[in-house]
């Protein structure tokens, strides 16, 4: 398959849906011969923060000499994104390659109906073991006990945070969430669980039940790494804290040790980005994008902008939320700290719709905003104004793939 047949592959409707149940990712793996097997796994659930800390942990095991992938989700662009090694993206024509094992996989071992993700997943498992990978890092797109990439027994399992999201799948309480997520540990793993967790004891006592050790992060880790995270959000400091030790928990198991982890994380992280996440797309005027999709998220988003920005010097805010999100809380997070608000849609089908949205901010905050139909015509109405996009991974995205002229294909 060319690129745009494995585009026309991925983004058919019938595999689009979601699927809880691990039994045609096994199958698929299985038919493959369990490519997953092949390399050390460190598997990230959570409901914040995992990409970050997913890249940062693989960026600190190739400076120690590793051959690593990396696979999260969602694309901010591209699908290709979601798979790198060695901190490159896979070639279109690796990508292409990868999906088309997967597919052909789901077909002979009778699971027509594999969805996108499962695809995409396994053939991540497949293309990292034919590149003869050492460790490969799994973010995962959704909880964790069914979450495709499940299907890879974890050295390391990282919890990064808890919070309400997804309710409709997980669960409506932070206790159901926590569940499905602490399934990632398993046996053979050492848990790592980040600072302030919430519902810390559903993780501990399924550490305990599998008989797998845990390290609770320590909270004075961030004050040290915070030279190292000079250059992204501060909050960043926080997961490079649980990257640095995850990847000390992964240097013990494969034998090794390292001095001086502190300045070591340092130097590694000094020139690392971090994609959507308060990126900078232009300097002047400014636009940033920040992928942030839920209260919890937002608040941290709300914390860097009152850092930097004093009231009345502030950006404009351009705003889209996905309906299947806490609308309301991630309004009144942000809205109030702007003096100019636009809200608009991403082409995802899950977006609220514009007049929704804006219906939502005037009730929760009662500023009236302006209304766009789309971001390409939001981006036109803001001009040179600078502003902030947010409020989904998708206009994050979208935003970036308009800035910067990255077409689909």
């Amino acid at each position: 398959m060319n690129f745009a047949e494995t585009m026309k592959l991925l983004e058919s409707e019938t595999n689009t849906k979601i699927n809880p149940s691990l039994e045609a990712c096994e199958a698929m793996c299985e038919k493959l011969g369990n490519p997953q097997h092949k390399y050390d796994c460190i598997q990230i659930a959570g409901t914040n923060g995992k990409t970050s800390v997913a890249r940062m942990t693989a960026k600190l095991l190739k400076e120690a000499g590793y051959k690593v992938a990396l696979y999260t989700s969602p694309e901010l662009v591209r699908f290709p994104e979601r798979m790198e090694i060695d901190g490159k993206v896979v070639s279109d024509e690796q990508f292409c390659k990868c999906v088309e094992k997967a597919y052909e996989s789901a077909h002979e071992c009778g699971f027509e109906g594999a969805t996108q993700f499962e695809l995409l997943t396994v053939g991540a498992f497949w293309l990292f073991a034919e590149e003869q990978v050492d460790i490969a890092v799994f973010e995962c797109g959704m909880g964790g006990r069914w979450d495709a990439t499940s299907v890879c027994r974890p050295k390391v399992a990282i919890i990064t945070g808890i919070a309400l999201d997804h309710t409709a799948i997980l669960g409506d309480t932070v206790e159901a969430i926590a569940g499905e997520k602490a399934a990632i540990i398993k046996d053979g793993s050492v848990a790592v669980l980040a600072q302030e967790l919430t519902c810390r004891q559903i993780f501990v006592e399924q550490a305990e039940a599998m008989g797998s050790p845990y390290v609770d992060v320590d909270p004075a880790l961030s004050e040290k790494l915070e030279s190292a995270v000079a250059h992204m959000p501060h909050y960043q400091s926080r997961n490079a804290a649980v990257a640095l030790t995850a990847f000390l928990e992964m240097l013990k198991i494969c034998g090794r040790s390292t001095d001086e982890p502190i300045g070591f994380t340092i130097e590694a992280l000094k020139d690392l980005q971090i994609p959507g996440r308060f990126e900078t797309l232009r300097a002047e005027p400014l636009i940033l994008i920040d992928a942030a999709h839920n209260p919890q998220s937002a608040g941290v988003l709300a914390t860097e902008v009152e850092r930097r920005f004093a009231p009345g010097c502030r950006p404009a805010l351009l705003l889209g939320v996905l309906a299947d999100k806490d609308a309301r809380g991630v309004v009144g997070t942000l809205v109030p700290l702007f003096d100019r608000v636009v809200v608009s849609a991403s082409k995802s089908p899950r977006s609220h719709t514009p007049a929704d949205l804006a219906a939502i901010v005037t009730e929760v905050t009662g500023v009236v905003p302006e209304v766009c139909p789309d971001l390409a015509s939001a981006i036109e109405l803001l001009g040179d104004t600078p502003f902030i996009a947010t409020g989904s991974i998708t206009v994050a995205g979208e935003v970036k793939g308009i800035v910067m002229g990255i077409g689909k294909i």
